[in-house]
């Protein structure tokens, strides 16, 4: 399988615990992540955020005043991607924890969701949708040697 190009930024914003979040994102991981989850060429940028960051980004532009996992902006889906995916590092560990499972597995899959989402993909506009996409990201997170984020 031929893997489309990706230029990626890779961004920390202020976190107390950055260096556990560094360690568990290494840029050949992220760009992997994204890379097998992209079906066009494309430019990402990641930024790993605090709570307050979090929530302000989802506060102003999706009217929901709480700091989610992973946010995703596209710009252009054509002719190649252009998105920010932007990760609540709190809120990624906090629910990581939850899941029992390892930071960066978590990590793993947010990223993969993050970009379908930058393609189009949207789990919110209906269960068949929501299934559809929950299997894609299954597929691609077991080429990538993860487990099932869902079982």
């Amino acid at each position: 399988m031929a893997l489309h190009a990706l230029t990626l930024s890779l961004q920390f914003g202020e976190l107390a615990d950055a260096a556990t979040h560094r360690a568990a994102l290494p840029r050949h991981t992220v760009a992997r992540c994204i890379r097998h989850a992209l079906d066009a060429d494309a430019e990402i940028t990641v930024r790993i955020v605090d709570a307050d960051e979090g929530q302000a980004l989802n506060r102003d532009y999706r009217q929901r005043d709480y700091a989610t996992n992973v946010l995703t902006f596209v710009y252009a889906t054509e002719p190649m991607v252009m998105a920010d995916l932007v990760l609540c590092a709190p809120v990624v560990a906090r629910e990581a924890a939850e899941l029992n499972k390892p930071l960066a597995e978590h990590y793993a899959h947010l990223l993969v969701h993050g970009t379908l989402h930058a393609q189009g993909w949207d789990h919110e506009t209906s269960e068949a949708d929501a299934e559809e996409m929950e299997a894609r990201e299954t597929e691609i997170l077991a080429g990538l040697g993860q487990p099932d984020p869902y079982a």
